[in-house]
């Protein structure tokens, strides 16, 4: 059964029930009204539409005397038993009062005639006093079958007959997997349109500015691979072993879909490049949730944000979810009822169901700095497989480090002294020393000469370093970690030593 058929079967089962009203959440207006009626039909049901702009319509012409809501939700009374009433944006109309005493009215009609209203709008509005009697529906994006079956489709009707072979087949539902089914139609347009065929890059491409455009996801392109991460060898052991766990031989096996881990450390510590790799050696999408965009002004809305974000990482699965900083993005749940109305309590509680009750491939990889601003519900085992600590990288790691980022800017790491460089660099991060490499560069080029160690070491005795301007909160953390999270390194430092002063 496909995404679209279990949508409607859900909704053929709440006619049968005698719901009087339904809301459908979803863009894509028409493909609810093309599924959707001929459910109705089926059962019986004289199916009446309304908007703003044609009034009641059951013929495909407007009816100017009901283009106003109080006068169509009046004349509704008047509709015979068996009738689906399908009205379009009326969420904007909820804010009146007497809009909303009319509609629960008019349900309470409904109710005794078996007939349904059903109300289809962009965004999920339904005010307190309404709640106990509309029941939500959210319109899945199409799965990949349908997807294949949109190409194959499109194909027909676009490109002169011509069959989308496999595996270019497999390739174009992986990039329109995540897109609502006109998305989906519009870029396979623009691609026969620029190409004369359906290419899967410029479906990413444009697939990269629709997800963009949403404002609550990005989806990320360009990742780099396990070997451009300096020292925490034991989590990408942990995530290698767990590279084949969405394969169907795994599901054979017994093992369930890795949940996610939970990446907390020191600033700097390679924490989000371990979790940028991911999707490149698991070869998956790479989706990053900015926490502070699901929040927004409208009653409602924030919470349908997060189900829209879950829904499209859901269509992109398997995918890998990225979050980064963590506890920044649900710091102030504690303090949700007094602050915001209980509105980031609420999302908070929505996302932790979903990691808990997920089954869905998606593998949400999270990073945290200040484990004080984590909710503890979300340190519990289910939410995450696993939870890992990063400290400042040791010697041998800062080797690996200054090999990794002096290679990167187009030079020959094997002709610079590492472990001079890792001497010299003692309690920096990861990140510092990027930015000590790239500090040597410009030094060596405002002199006129090609990058030498000595321009590093200079940059190195220039910079106060994290582990300095940030002791104490470095040494709470480390003793946070024990018993707490796993070790990221081999060699992990000593937690109850000092932090190492740069030389």
């Amino acid at each position: 059964m496909t995404a679209i058929e279990g949508f409607c079967q859900q909704f053929r089962l709440l006619l049968k029930a005698r719901f009087a009203a339904i809301n459908v959440v979803t863009q894509e207006e028409a493909r609810v009204i093309q599924a959707l009626m001929p459910v109705a039909e089926e059962l019986g049901y004289q199916i009446v539409q309304w908007s703003n702009a044609t009034g009641f319509s059951s013929d495909g012409r407007p009816d100017p005397n009901t283009m106003k809501p109080v006068r169509a939700l009046l004349q509704a009374h008047d509709l015979p038993s068996r009738s689906l009433l399908i009205m379009k944006d009326f969420h904007p109309y909820l804010d009146d009062s007497i809009n909303r005493r009319l509609l629960k009215e008019l349900i309470t009609v409904f109710r005794t005639r078996q007939s349904t209203l059903l109300l289809i709008s962009p965004v999920l509005s339904v005010p307190s006093e309404l709640l106990h009697l509309i029941t939500v529906l959210d319109l899945p994006l199409p799965d990949r079958d349908e997807v294949r079956q949109m190409i194959i489709t499109a194909s027909k009707a676009l490109g002169n007959g011509k069959d989308v072979m496999e595996p270019e087949m497999q390739q174009l539902v992986d990039a329109a997997s995540g897109l609502s089914a006109m998305e989906i139609e519009n870029v396979l347009a623009l691609s026969l349109a620029q190409t004369g065929s359906f290419q899967t890059s410029v479906v990413l491409q444009q697939k990269q500015q629709l997800i963009r455009k949403s404002g609550i996801l990005d989806y990320i392109g360009h990742t780099e691979p396990f070997s451009s991460i300096g020292g925490l060898d034991l989590l990408v052991d942990w995530l290698r072993q767990r590279k084949d766990g969405f394969s169907p031989k795994a599901l054979e096996f017994g093992l369930p879909y890795p949940k996610g881990v939970l990446i907390i450390g020191v600033q700097g510590c390679g924490k989000s490049l371990a979790a940028r790799a991911i999707a490149s050696e698991w070869s998956m999408p790479l989706l990053r949730l900015d926490v502070g965009r699901v929040f927004g002004s409208l009653v409602g809305s924030s919470e349908q944000n997060m189900r829209a974000a879950i829904q499209q990482a859901e269509a992109l699965a398997p995918c890998v979810l990225w979050i980064d900083e963590l506890d920044k993005g649900f710091s102030g749940v504690q303090s949700s009822g007094m602050s915001d109305g209980g509105t980031t309590a609420r999302v908070f509680a929505s996302f932790l169901t979903w990691m808990q009750e997920k089954t869905a491939p998606v593998f949400v990889a999270a990073t945290a700095n200040n484990v004080s601003q984590i909710p503890p519900e979300m340190l519990r085992k289910g939410r995450f497989d696993e939870v890992f600590f990063t400290d400042l990288p040791e010697r041998s790691e800062r080797v690996k480090i200054f090999e990794v980022h002096i290679n990167k800017r187009k030079r020959d790491a094997t002709k610079f002294d590492l472990e001079r460089l890792a001497g010299a660099s003692s309690g920096f991060s990861g990140a510092e020393i990027e930015q000590a490499v790239i500090g040597g560069l410009f030094k060596a080029f405002h002199a006129g000469e090609e990058l030498e160690a000595k321009h590093i070491i200079k940059e190195l005795h220039q910079t106060v370093p994290l582990s300095q301007t940030m002791k104490e909160q470095i040494t709470a953390l480390r003793q946070w970690s024990k018993g707490r999270a796993r070790n990221a390194s081999s060699r992990p430092r000593q937690k109850d030593q000092p932090v190492e002063p740069a030389v």
